[in-house]
């Protein structure tokens, strides 16, 4: 739990705060969006819930912080909130929450599948969320987009005795893979689409579900820019070869993005490819 002789000055007056641990990881804001907001290099309160809803959404991010940033005067309603992940988006698809520090707070999904449940990169250890996971029907495949978000997927995929899948060149990082995808062609496992976008790290995936593109560290949407974005200065492998990988992205239709940080968004599909070639033309690509 943050330290209330820590709380960063830029909170609004109240129960909730921000310490100065915060990490600046974007979860809390993308699970509650209407409370956290930007602070200077971290994430601040700058609204307090006044609803239940909001409260439960609060304590949400409060529980998914990865270095505890998040505080509360009041506990009340905490134990309830656990029992709430993963948090529904939309039609089958979840955010996991409960964010680890080994992947630097990223976010990862919970897909139900009839042929059997995904989780796109890995949580923290959490019983609570291993219980619920497990009232879903477990997992079958635990899709890692790259090294850098692999966290906990060991201990998920032990428990559900799980087919972990990674890009051969990021396999180093996760050496008990039961899938290495290969080369720069998408792969189809039934409904799912392996597409290899190699840049923010050699091995990098994201992952295309019907409607959903999960872009691990690929590319996002910025409220600030109002814009999609990816980072050049963030990117460990490969700037050129990012932008190409972007590019790949225009053969495929999809209206969520979903990546591991930064702010998720729904656009029609129209939206999302102009935004794309808007991204691209800044580097005359």
């Amino acid at each position: 739990m943050a330290d209330i002789k820590k709380r960063l000055p830029c909170n609004v007056p109240g129960d909730f705060f921000v310490d100065a641990s915060c990490i600046d990881c974007d979860i809390c804001r993308e699970i509650a969006p209407d409370i956290f907001g930007e602070g200077k290099g971290s994430a601040c309160v700058v609204k307090q819930p006044n609803t239940q809803e909001e409260r439960e959404k609060t304590l949400m991010a409060l529980l998914s912080c990865p270095v505890g940033a998040i505080g509360t005067k009041r506990k009340e309603g905490v134990r309830d909130v656990i029992g709430k992940f993963p948090i529904k988006v939309e039609d089958g698809v979840y955010r996991c929450g409960l964010s680890s520090k080994k992947s630097y707070g990223a976010m990862s999904y919970f897909i139900l599948h009839p042929d059997g449940n995904w989780m796109i990169d890995s949580p923290r250890e959490n019983a609570h969320l291993l219980k619920n996971i497990a009232s879903l029907g477990g997992i079958k495949y635990i899709f890692l987009t790259h090294e850098d978000d692999i966290a906990d997927a060991e201990f998920y995929a032990k428990a559900f005795k799980a087919k972990v899948i990674i890009h051969e060149r990021d396999a180093h990082a996760y050496k008990y893979a039961d899938i290495k995808v290969s080369g720069e062609d998408p792969v189809n496992i039934g409904d799912f689409t392996l597409i290899p976008t190699p840049g923010h790290t050699a091995g990098h995936m994201v992952l295309l579900y019907k409607k959903f593109l999960f872009c691990g560290d690929h590319i996002w949407y910025s409220p600030a820019k109002k814009r999609l974005w990816a980072s050049k200065e963030y990117c460990w492998y490969s700037w050129s070869e990012q932008l190409k990988s972007i590019k790949k992205l225009l053969d495929f239709r999809f209206e969520w993005i979903l990546p591991g940080h930064g702010r998720s968004v729904k656009m029609d599909e129209e939206t999302i490819k102009k935004y794309i070639e808007e991204f691209l033309a800044m580097y005359n690509f």
